[in-house]
């Protein structure tokens, strides 16, 4: 038989919530998904997503989108298309 581990994680209240949501619309508990994530480090012995610094250019884009800066709306696809002429 198997023994377990404890594994404690600090993570902020906002990020909690939000994943937590996503999890329960998935039906996977906050536990399921640290197991299911340890599994496949261990199976592919490596981290399962690609993970990279992102160049200044997208850095910047990503710290204005979650500042709400600089961010359009479209109504419809064909109107971000139109946008794009």
């Amino acid at each position: 038989m198997s023994h377990s581990a404890v594994i404690h994680a600090r993570i902020d209240a906002d990020t909690k919530a939000a994943t937590e949501r996503i999890l329960d619309a998935l039906g996977m508990t906050p536990t399921e998904a640290i197991r299911l994530l340890y599994r496949q480090i261990a199976l592919r012995k490596e981290f399962p997503l690609e993970l990279r610094v992102p160049n200044a250019v997208t850095a910047s884009v990503l710290t204005k989108s979650d500042k709400n800066e600089d961010v359009e709306s479209f109504d419809s696809a064909d109107a971000l298309y139109a946008s794009w002429e």
